[in-house]
C-alpha cells in the first residue's frame, strides 16, 4: 500500500514546485514486529501469546469445583464472561446450592449467550423440585450441545426471582478450571460496577461443564508450535530488513517503540505526535490511513476558506453517539459508557500544532482506548477530501480519474 500512495497523491505532493515545501508526509511504522505466529495469538488484532497447555483425552471439565464459603447475593442477576481460544463443547450449566445441606431451593435459571446475540444459545432451568444432578458442590442441568468455536465471547447469566436471591462467593480464592488455557475468564473484582449495557452484575452464581472440542487438532496444533516460532522469527528479520531497506530509500517512514499491531495504533500515534513536535514545524497535523485517497488540493484550499491555522482545533468529519463495541476488531471492555463521546473518523482528520504539543507531552498519563477513529462512510464524489479504505488498484484508479478530468469517481 505504501508504494501505492507514493505513486498518486504522496508523489503529487513531492513534485508539486509548491505543495513539496507546504507539505510532509510520513508513515507512521511500530518499530517491533510481533514475535508471536499468527495461528499463537489469542486474536489477530494484538500479540498475546496463547498460552495452552497439552490436554487430557476428551472428558467432562468444571470450571470449578466444591466451592468454599458460599454467601448470599443482594443482586438477583449476575453474569460472567468468557472467551473461547480452542473449540469446546459445553454440556451443563450449573448453580450453586442454596439448603443448609448443600440441597438447591429456589428457581434459578442460567442462560449462555454470545455477546452479540440477544437469544440465548442455550438455557437451564433449576427448582426445588428439578434441581438437575449434583456434582462436586454444584448443581447442573444438561444443555443441547453446540461447538463454540474459537474467538466465540459469550457470558453466563444467572437469575432469579425469588427473594432469597443468589448465592455467590469471594472469587479471589477461586482456583479456575480452564481446560489447559482453552477459555478465559473475565477478571471479576470485588465491588466490580456493570457497563450501562451490562444483564446484571458482574460475578459467579455457579458453574458450567465443558470438553475440549478435537482433542487430536489441539495436540497437534501444539506440537507445531516450535517450527512457527523458527518460521516467524526468520520473517521477522526479514521484513526489519526490507523495512528498513525502504526508510533508506524513500526516507519518509518514522519507526516509533511499539510493537506493531491494531490494537497498539492508539500508541502509534501519540508517539509520533511527540517525533512531530521535536522535528517538524508545522501549524496542522493531518491523520489519515494507508488505504485511503486524499485530495491535497481540495484539503489545502478547505483551510484557506475556513481559516483553519488556529487554536485548538480538531477538523473532520464526526461520529456522533457511536456505540462502543464489545467483540471483534474494535472491542472496547475498559469504556464504561455505552456510546463514546463525538469524534473525529480515523480516515482524514487534522489537529492543531497546540493539541498536538498538548498530547505529546501528556502521552504517558492518558488513558488509550481501543482505536483513535473508526472510517466514516465509504462514499464517492467529485471534491471530497479523504475516501478510505481502498485496494492498490482502487487507489490508482481514482488518482488516475482525476488526473484525467478532474473526477476520481469516474470520467464520463
Amino acid at each position: 500500500m505504501r508504494e501505492a500512495i507514493r505513486g498518486t497523491w504522496m508523489g503529487y505532493v513531492g513534485d508539486h514546485p509548491v505543495l513539496q515545501n507546504q507539505v510532509l508526509v510520513k508513515f507512521i511504522i511500530g518499530k517491533h514486529g510481533c514475535p508471536i505466529p499468527e495461528e499463537d495469538r489469542e486474536n489477530l488484532f494484538s500479540c498475546t501469546q496463547l498460552n495452552i497447555t497439552e490436554p487430557v483425552a476428551r472428558q467432562d471439565m468444571t470450571i470449578l469445583s466444591n466451592p468454599d464459603t458460599l454467601v448470599p447475593s443482594d443482586v438477583s442477576v449476575i453474569y460472567l464472561d468468557f472467551k473461547v481460544l480452542d473449540p469446546i463443547v459445553i454440556t451443563k450449566l450449573g448453580v450453586f446450592p442454596s439448603g443448609p445441606q448443600k440441597n438447591f431451593n429456589g428457581n434459578v435459571t442460567v442462560k449462555l449467550f454470545s455477546v452479540d446475540q440477544k437469544e440465548p444459545v442455550v438455557t437451564a432451568h433449576l427448582t426445588t423440585l428439578s434441581p438437575g444432578v449434583y456434582v462436586e458442590g454444584i448443581w447442573y442441568k444438561s444443555v443441547e450441545q453446540f461447538i463454540l468455536p474459537k474467538g466465540f465471547e459469550g457470558y453466563l447469566l444467572w437469575e432469579t426471582q425469588d427473594v432469597a436471591g443468589l448465592m455467590t462467593l469471594n472469587v479471589s480464592n477461586v482456583q479456575f478450571n480452564t481446560g489447559g488455557g482453552v477459555i478465559k475468564l473475565a477478571p471479576i473484582e470485588e465491588g466490580t460496577l456493570p457497563h450501562r449495557n451490562a444483564h446484571g452484575f458482574p460475578g459467579l452464581a455457579g458453574g458450567f461443564v465443558f470438553s475440549i472440542y478435537d482433542v487430536r487438532e489441539l495436540k497437534k496444533w501444539l506440537r507445531g508450535r516450535a517450527d512457527r516460532q523458527q518460521a516467524r522469527e526468520a520473517r521477522l528479520r526479514e521484513e526489519e530488513k526490507a523495512l528498513q531497506e525502504e526508510s533508506r530509500t524513500y526516507g519518509d517512514i518514522i519507526f516509533v517503540d511499539v510493537v506493531d499491531t491494531y490494537r497498539n495504533v492508539p500508541f502509534k500515534l501519540l508517539y509520533f505526535y511527540k517525533w512531530a513536535v521535536r522535528n517538524a514545524n508545522f501549524s496542522l497535523l493531518l491523520k489519515t490511513d494507508d488505504d485511503c485517497y486524499i485530495n491535497m488540493d481540495e484539503i489545502l484550499i478547505k483551510i484557506d476558506y475556513k481559516r483553519l491555522i488556529r487554536s485548538n482545533l480538531w477538523w473532520g468529519n464526526f461520529r456522533q453517539s457511536w456505540t462502543v463495541d464489545r467483540v471483534g476488531k474494535w472491542q472496547e471492555l475498559e469504556y464504561a459508557s455505552p456510546v463514546y463521546p463525538a469524534f473525529a473518523c480515523g480516515s482524514g482528520y487534522m489537529v492543531s500544532r497546540d493539541l498536538v504539543e498538548w498530547l505529546a507531552s501528556n502521552a504517558d498519563k492518558l488513558k488509550v482506548y481501543q482505536d483513535e477513529g473508526w472510517l466514516c462512510e465509504k462514499e464517492c464524489y467529485v471534491d471530497m477530501l479523504s475516501s478510505p479504505q481502498h485496494t492498490v488498484k482502487d487507489l490508482h484508479f481514482l488518482w488516475n480519474q482525476k488526473n484525467v478530468c478532474g473526477d476520481p469517481c469516474g470520467c464520463s
